[in-house]
């Protein structure tokens, strides 16, 4: 069983900056590949970002690319998602996600790769 809490959603006008967090416990956190998904309002979850078990490889949507910088910190079990230059439309509910495996190259783009989800955190960015 793995526990998944978001922090760090809010408001921030576009230009800005917000940072993610995902704090995890129970399965070992150091063994396991993260991602971050979004869901904006009618629309589907899509993928943002995701890192394998090490942080030495990092995956992003290209929506986000350059904007966005996914990391993690095993000794404190837990995930970030630095936004910068945020837009109108990375309005969304953020969630994280946590994958059976320590690496799935581009298939963690796919949210069917995760087992364990939190309940996400509302970021808006005004206009």
């Amino acid at each position: 069983q793995v526990q998944l809490v978001e922090s760090g959603g809010g408001l921030v006008q576009a230009g800005g900056s917000v940072r993610l967090s995902c704090a995890a416990s129970g399965r070992t956190f150091s063994s396991n590949a993260m991602g971050w998904f979004r869901q904006g309002r009618g629309k589907e979850r899509e993928f943002v970002a995701a890192i394998s078990w090490s942080g030495g490889s990092t995956y992003y949507a290209d929506s986000v690319k350059g904007r966005f910088t996914i990391s993690r910190d095993n000794a404190k079990n837990t995930m970030y998602l630095q936004m910068n230059s945020l837009k109108p439309e990375d309005t969304a509910v953020y969630y994280c996600a946590a994958a059976p495996y320590m690496n799935g190259g581009q298939r963690l783009k796919s949210s069917g790769m995760y087992d364990y989800w939190g309940q996400g955190t509302q970021v808006t960015v005004s206009s």
